[in-house]
C-alpha cells in the first residue's frame, strides 16, 4: 500500500507506541493527524518529524479522549481535509493499579475505563461515520495479551482490553456490508511509559517488570500496525498478538 496520500490518524500518540506508529507511518510518506493529553510532548513530536521527514504533513492537537464533549468538538471542527481519515489507530489506553478487586482504587478503575473503552467508542462513533460515507477506511485497535487472559491483580485492566477486543469483533461485524477492515494488535510486554503509570510513577516497582529478559519496543508494535495497513483492500488482518520470545503468556516469562 502507498501511503503518500493517506491520512492516519492515532490517540495517545505523544509516547510509546502511538509515538512509534507515527514516526512509522510518517516514514512510509502518510499523513499524520496526532492528538494527546501533552500538546508539549506533540510539539516536541512534530519538530522531531520534520527534520527527519521535510515536507511532512502533521496536524496535532491536545485531546483527552475520555471527555466526550471535546472528542466530538475537536473532530468535528476539523479542517474538511483533515477529516478524510484513512488509518484510525485507537491508541489511547493505560493501567493504574495492579490489586485486588476488592482492594482497588476506584478512581483507578474509573480512568482505565473512560480512556480504555469509553474514549475509543468516542473516537469509534466520531470517525467511522466518515469513513463508511466514503467507503475506505481501516480502524486498527491497540489491544493487549490481557484482553485474552486475565492474570492476578490486573482484574479490571483485563476487563478493559477485553472489552477492546469484543468491540474489535463487534465493530468488524457490523461494518462486514463496507470495504473498512478493522483490525486488533495485541501485544505482550512492551517497554514504555506503562508501567510506570500502572503504579502512579513508582520507579521501584515499574523498574522490574521489565528486568531479566528483552521486551517487545513499541517500534515492534507499531511495525505490525504498519503491516496490518499495508495489505491489499481485499485482504483484513483481523487479529495480530505479538509477544517477546521469552514471554509465552501473560503470566510466563523467561527471567534470566
Amino acid at each position: 500500500m502507498n501511503f503518500s496520500n493517506t491520512i492516519v490518524f492515532i490517540t495517545g500518540a505523544s509516547s510509546g507506541i502511538g509515538r512509534s506508529c507515527a514516526y512509522a507511518f510518517a516514514k512510509e510518506g502518510a499523513k499524520l493527524l496526532l492528538c494527546a493529553r501533552r500538546g508539549d510532548h506533540l510539539v516536541q513530536l512534530t519538530s522531531d518529524l520534520e527534520k527527519l521527514y521535510p515536507g511532512i504533513s502533521i496536524l496535532t492537537f491536545e485531546l483527552d479522549v475520555r471527555d466526550r464533549s471535546a472528542v466530538e468538538d475537536r473532530l468535528n471542527t476539523l479542517p474538511d481535509a483533515w477529516k478524510a481519515i484513512d488509518v484510525l489507530v485507537n491508541n489511547a489506553g493505560l493501567s493504574r493499579g495492579l490489586d485486588r478487586l476488592h482492594e482497588g482504587l476506584i478512581e483507578d478503575w474509573e480512568e482505565m475505563l473512560d480512556t480504555n473503552v469509553k474514549g475509543l467508542l468516542y473516537i469509534t462513533r466520531t470517525v467511522v461515520p466518515w469513513m463508511v460515507a466514503r467507503a475506505k477506511g481501516h480502524i486498527i485497535n491497540i489491544g493487549s495479551i490481557a484482553g485474552h487472559e486475565v492474570y492476578p491483580k490486573g482484574n479490571v485492566y483485563c476487563a478493559s482490553k477485553y472489552a477492546v477486543d469484543a468491540l474489535t469483533k463487534g465493530l468488524r461485524i457490523d461494518l462486514f456490508d463496507t470495504p473498512l477492515r478493522v483490525t486488533t494488535v495485541d501485544p505482550g510486554l512492551v517497554e514504555t511509559e506503562f508501567s510506570m503509570v500502572r503504579f502512579h510513577g513508582d520507579e521501584a516497582r515499574a523498574k522490574p517488570v521489565y528486568k531479566g529478559f528483552t521486551p517487545l519496543s513499541p517500534d515492534d508494535v507499531a511495525d505490525a500496525v504498519v503491516w496490518s495497513a499495508s495489505k491489499p483492500a481485499h485482504v483484513q488482518i483481523a487479529e495480530i498478538i505479538i509477544l517477546p520470545t521469552a514471554q509465552a503468556s501473560a503470566t510466563t516469562v523467561n527471567r534470566v
